[in-house]
This record gives structure tokens, C-alpha cells and sequence, in this order.
């Protein structure tokens, strides 16, 4: 998969497609991440991105032409995504999407944005990765990228990690997970994991995983149209894991 990124800082999205996972899937060849720096398609000595915005209003706009000049040369694959807080938002079925495609690529913005005719006559879509407001494009391209490699076939080491976790295949969260050792300070792994019954320790991460999704994650439950008959007997007395209270994010 080939995947294209503008940006005025390159060096943030090479460094963070270094390491790790992605650092891997780029040595054997199963993802091409291009960088572009806009600035290399600048006509002015101090190779100039940015200008006021007509009709006045706080900072700077990217300017069209260095973004158009950057992206016609590269001739990337498409679609070519802008990152902003204005776009779709980026979630796991839209990395689906995007990882069955050959390749794809994005623009970061930075300062106030870009100049509405990039939107119009340049990008194929929008897209940002949440309601918050970043100093620029480029982590939230880091991260596009990163969801949307780890579902290339080949490219994790065990194929079920990205059926059965978070946002996998059923829409729930995942469930608890534990490791060694089996006591910690008083607090136990459960017994089950530990049975080697593989039926019945396959029923409790699903009991655990709806659970959790009822309580962190409601809207999930929602869009899956709700419970079964059969997932709501499945949590009648069941046991379940605690989990941390929900960030309180009103303002007063």
C-alpha cells in the first residue's frame, strides 16, 4: 500500500513511520509511506506557505499555490484526504475502508487552516480524528496511518488481533486482559483464565466485553440495534471486571 502525506514538517511523519510496527510493515515492503514537504513548491526566497486571510480574522491560511503545485506533482493515489476538525470522523470502519484500498494520501493543515479552494478543487474528502483542535495535520496523519496499517493482511503477527479487539468485528470493546503474574498485591487473575477450558473462557470474554460496553461505551450497544435476548441472559449473574469512572469533560 502506498500512502502520501503533505506537510510542512516531514520529518514527524518519518520519524513516528520508523519505529515499531510501522517501521516493520515499511522494511518489508507492505506499506510505501511518501512524504512531501510543501515547502519544497514555494516560489519566494523565504519560501513563503501562508498569507492573511481576506476580509480580515485572526492568523494565517495555507496558500493554494504551493499545495497545488506539491500534490500535481507528486501525482499521489487517491483519495486525497484533508485533516481537519470540520471533517468526517476517522473511526475503525473508515480504516477498513481505507485498508482495502491500494494506497491513499492526505494533506495536513496547519496555522488556521487551508484556502477554501484546496477543499473545493484539490482534496477528495475531509476527515478529522476528533473534536479537538491541533496545531497542525500531522499527528492526526500518524495516526490514520497506524489504524489503517495494522489491518493489512500480514502486517500484524497474529491475524485475530484485529477481529477480536476494540471496534473489531462485533462493535464491542475488549474485554479485561491479564497477565503474569497470577496474584498482584491481593488481586487475582480470574480462575476461568486459568482452567484451560477454552469454550468457557471464550463465553466470559464475551460476558466481559458486553459488559464493559454497556459501561463505558453505550452508543456501541446502540448501534449494534441492542442486546440479543440471548447477550441478556448470557449477563444475568455473571461476574464482572470494575472499571475506572468516565471522565468528567463538562465545563462549569
Amino acid at each position: 500500500m502506498r500512502i502520501d502525506v503533505f506537510t510542512l514538517f516531514p520529518d514527524i511523519i518519518n520519524g513516528f513511520c520508523s519505529h515499531s510496527l510501522l517501521g516493520r510493515a515499511r522494511e518489508s515492503g507492505a506499506i510505501s509511506v511518501n512524504t512531501h514537504d510543501i515547502r519544497e513548491h514555494t516560489t519566494d526566497v523565504h519560501r513563503t506557505v501562508d498569507d492573511l486571510p481576506y476580509g480580515g480574522g485572526a492568523g494565517m491560511l495555507m496558500r493554494p499555490e504551493p499545495i497545488f503545485a506539491s500534490v500535481e506533482a507528486a501525482n499521489p493515489p487517491r483519495p486525497l484526504l484533508l485533516l481537519g476538525p470540520g471533517g468526517q470522523k476517522f473511526d475503525q470502519n473508515m480504516a477498513h475502508a481505507l485498508a482495502e484500498m491500494g494506497g491513499f494520501s492526505m494533506l495536513c493543515g496547519r496555522y488556521e487552516g487551508v484556502d477554501q479552494r484546496v477543499r473545493e478543487h484539490l482534496v477528495d474528502h475531509e476527515v478529522s480524528v476528533g473534536d479537538v483542535v491541533l496545531a497542525g495535520g500531522e499527528v492526526a496523519a500518524c495516526l490514520i496511518i497506524e489504524a489503517v496499517t495494522r489491518l493489512i493482511p500480514g502486517v500484524m503477527g497474529n491475524s485475530e488481533s484485529p477481529v477480536t479487539e476494540s471496534f473489531g468485528a462485533e462493535g464491542l470493546l475488549e474485554e479485561p486482559q491479564y497477565t503474569r503474574p497470577a496474584e498482584f498485591r491481593g488481586w487475582e487473575v480470574p480462575d476461568i483464565l486459568r482452567s484451560g477450558d477454552h469454550a468457557k473462557v471464550a463465553t466470559w470474554r464475551h460476558t466481559q466485553a458486553l459488559w464493559r460496553t454497556l459501561q463505558q461505551r453505550p452508543d456501541l450497544i446502540e448501534a449494534r440495534g441492542g442486546l440479543t435476548e440471548a447477550e441478556k441472559k448470557q449477563l444475568e449473574g455473571a461476574q464482572f471486571a470494575s472499571y475506572p469512572l468516565p471522565f468528567i469533560s463538562e465545563r462549569p
